[in-house]
C-alpha cells in the first residue's frame, strides 16, 4: 500500500457488512397486500412527547407541542425515528434521542439512489443494511398480536428490500431479509423463498431466549439452521437483536450499555460454540454485527480451556468433539470499524474471520471518514490482509458478485 497525507491512496473499496436503512413511508402501502394495509403499519408525522425505557425498548408518546417526528403506528403502538439512528450529517452534540423526520435526515438514510452516492463519498462499494422499524431481527412483527398480518409484513419488507432497496443498485446494496421468528416452519419457507431470488443473508437474534423464544440448544431452530446451510444463507446477528443491552446497574446511563454492547455478541458466540449447532451443521455460517472483535481472543482461549479441562462435568464431552475455536475459525465471522486492539490481535482472531463495517447512518458511523479510519487501522498490514478485511472476506462470506477474476485466480 502507498500512502499520502490523506491516508491510503490505493485502499480497496470497502464492503460494509453492517449498515442500516430507514424505511420509506410508502413501504407497506406499496408492498403489503391490499387486504392487510389497514391493519398494517401506518406512517404518520407528529410531535414527540415523553420517553420511558420499558422491557428493553424505548417507549415514546406523541405530543402536539413536541419535536416534529416521523413515526410508524402499528397495533396501537407508536414507533418514532430518532436522531441517533439517522445521525449522519449531525455534529456529535446533536446526536440525541430527539425525534426526526425523513426530510430532516440525510436522504441516503431512506433513498437507495442517494445511499449509493453517500457510499461513493465514503469509499464503499457494497452495503448490507439492517432494518430499523422492524428492529434488528424483526422483533416488532414477532411481538404483534395478529400473526397473519405480521407474516404479511415480514414478506412485504423482504419484497421491498430485494426489489426496491437493492433492486437497481447493481448488486451494491446487498439484501438482508427477515424471518417470522414465531414459527420455525414459516421461517424455513421464507429462507427458501428469498434464497430462490438470490438472497444470501438473514437477520436473527443473538439471544432468542431474551425474546421469549426457544434457545438454540433446544433443537427447535434446527430446521432453520438446516435451511440456511442448504441455501448458503448467512445468519447475521446484530448487537441489540435480543432487545436487551447489558448493564451492571438498572439506573446506569446509556453510555454503560453502549460500552458493553459487545457482551451480547460474546455471550451468543459462546452459546453457539457449546451448543453442537456448528457440529451438526458444518456449512452453516454465522456473522456477528457491530460487536467489534477485540474480545474474541480471550473468549476463544477460555472456551478451549473449558472444553479441555471441564468438558465432562460441563456437559459437552460427547457434544463438541473438537476445541470450540475449531468451529469459530470454520464458521464464524466478526466485524469491526473502530478496534485497533482487535487488529493487533489478528493472528488469534483470524485474518479470514474478520470483516469491516461503517454503521451508516447510526451515531457510531464513520461516514464520511471511513476511508481514513480504515487506513489508520490497516497501517502496517500487508496488501493481502487489508484486502481480506475490507472486502475479500465479505465477498466470500456472502458469495457476492465482486472480484470474480481474483476469486478464480485464488481457486
Amino acid at each position: 500500500m502507498t500512502t499520502d497525507g490523506a491516508g491510503v491512496t490505493d485502499l480497496p473499496r470497502i464492503i460494509s457488512v453492517d449498515d442500516h436503512v430507514i424505511e420509506p413511508a410508502h413501504l407497506f402501502s406499496t408492498w403489503l397486500p391490499e387486504k392487510y394495509r389497514e391493519r398494517g403499519p401506518q406512517p404518520l408525522t407528529a410531535g414527540i412527547g415523553g420517553l420511558a425505557y420499558v422491557g428493553g425498548k424505548y417507549r415514546f408518546t406523541t405530543d402536539p407541542e413536541g419535536q416534529l417526528t416521523d413515526w410508524w403506528q402499528y397495533e396501537g403502538e407508536f414507533f418514532p425515528y430518532k436522531r441517533i439512528i439517522a445521525a449522519v450529517g449531525f455534529s456529535r452534540d446533536e446526536m440525541t434521542l430527539d425525534g426526526i423526520t425523513r426530510e430532516q435526515m440525510r436522504r441516503g438514510c431512506w433513498d437507495p439512489v442517494e445511499r449509493l452516492k453517500d457510499m461513493d463519498l465514503n469509499h464503499v462499494e457494497g452495503s448490507l443494511c439492517f432494518p430499523t422499524f422492524p428492529r434488528f431481527c424483526g422483533q416488532t412483527f414477532a411481538e404483534a398480536h395478529d400473526k397473519e398480518v405480521a407474516l404479511a409484513c415480514v414478506r412485504a419488507y423482504n419484497d421491498w428490500m430485494v426489489e426496491e432497496w437493492c433492486g437497481d443498485s447493481g448488486g451494491r446494496l446487498i439484501p438482508l431479509c427477515l424471518i417470522p421468528l414465531w414459527d420455525v416452519d414459516l421461517a424455513v419457507a421464507e429462507i427458501k423463498r428469498n434464497a430462490a431470488r438470490g438472497v444470501r443473508a438473514v437477520t436473527f437474534s443473538e439471544i432468542p431466549t431474551y425474546l421469549g423464544l426457544p434457545s438454540i440448544h433446544s433443537g427447535y431452530w434446527d430446521p432453520f439452521f438446516a435451511a440456511c446451510e442448504d441455501t448458503g444463507t448467512v445468519v447475521n446477528m446484530h448487537i441489540g437483536s435480543s432487545s436487551q443491552m447489558p448493564a451492571a446497574s438498572p439506573d446506569a446511563p446509556p453510555a454503560v450499555q453502549a460500552s458493553l454492547s459487545f457482551n451480547n455478541a460474546m455471550a451468543s458466540m459462546m452459546d453457539f460454540l457449546f451448543s453442537g449447532v456448528l457440529v451438526k451443521f458444518p456449512r452453516l455460517t454465522l456473522a456477528y454485527s457491530e460487536g467489534q472483535m477485540g474480545w474474541v481472543p480471550y473468549a476463544l482461549e477460555r472456551a478451549d480451556d473449558v472444553w479441555r479441562e471441564h468438558r465432562a462435568w460441563g456437559g459437552v464431552k460427547d457434544l463438541i468433539p473438537e476445541p470450540p475455536s475449531t468451529y469459530y475459525r470454520r464458521q464464524i465471522y466478526c466485524c469491526f470499524f473502530r478496534d485497533k486492539h482487535g487488529v493487533a490481535s489478528l493472528d488469534t482472531i483470524g485474518v479470514d474471520n474478520a470483516t469491516f463495517e461503517t454503521d451508516y447512518p447510526h451515531v457510531d458511523s464513520t461516514w464520511p471518514d471511513t476511508k481514513q479510519v480504515a487506513a489508520d487501522h490497516m497501517a502496517g498490514l500487508s496488501d493481502e490482509v487489508t484486502y481480506k478485511l475490507l472486502r475479500g472476506n465479505a465477498i466470500r462470506m456472502l458469495d457476492l458478485p465482486f472480484d470474480r477474476d481474483r476469486k478464480a485466480a485464488d481457486a
